[in-house]
């Protein structure tokens, strides 16, 4: 049976929680996507429970395999959220459902001060015909993803002492995919 799923692992010097408010927040996608292929979260805000989505401006041109897709739209739904622990998505064009296949990123803390981290992908739920095109992200990408993550948790703001990805959520923002937009 071929492959179906790739990851790249690492251990990172910050908290599990730390980690999951980047990885689990759209604007944070785009910061720590070792694709180049993520320009821009359309949302804004965050992310709560299985369903939620978030719409991001992507551009294919990184990849250097369908050139003439461009720049596009998705939407991500939320397939499982375990708050500190697993952060997965679908992702599907924004008017369509997903199309079979995941990203995610799992957690776990080996003290409070670091975590094990795995960025993973899985298209086991893509459609036969359709298999022979993934995984659209190769792993040198992932693995960048995992870097990009390590340095946007362990770098802070000057004289802040946070970085802007893991302060405090703004309670009056409305969350991603909610029915208040």
């Amino acid at each position: 049976m071929p492959e179906t799923r790739m990851s790249a692992s690492g251990r990172i010097a910050a908290p599990a929680e730390k980690l999951f408010e980047i990885v689990s927040n759209p604007a944070g996608h785009v910061e720590i996507d070792g694709s180049g292929m993520l320009v821009a979260s359309v949302d804004g805000g965050t992310v709560t429970k299985v369903g939620d989505f978030f719409d991001m401006n992507m551009d294919r041109e990184p990849l250097g395999d369908f050139p003439e897709m461009g720049k596009y739209q998705v939407r991500n739904t939320v397939t499982q959220f375990e708050p500190n622990r697993l952060f997965e998505w679908g992702v599907g064009m924004v008017d369509g459902d997903p199309i079979g296949h995941v990203y995610g990123w799992e957690l776990t803390p080996v003290s409070d001060t670091e975590t094990d981290v795995t960025n993973y992908t899985d298209w086991s739920g893509i459609p036969a015909d359709m298999k022979s095109y993934w995984p659209i992200v190769p792993l040198h990408m992932l693995e960048e993803s995992v870097e990009k993550l390590r340095r946007v948790a362990t770098t802070t703001e000057r004289g802040s002492g946070h970085h802007p990805l893991w302060s405090p959520p703004n309670p009056e923002s409305a969350p991603v995919g909610s029915n208040l937009r």
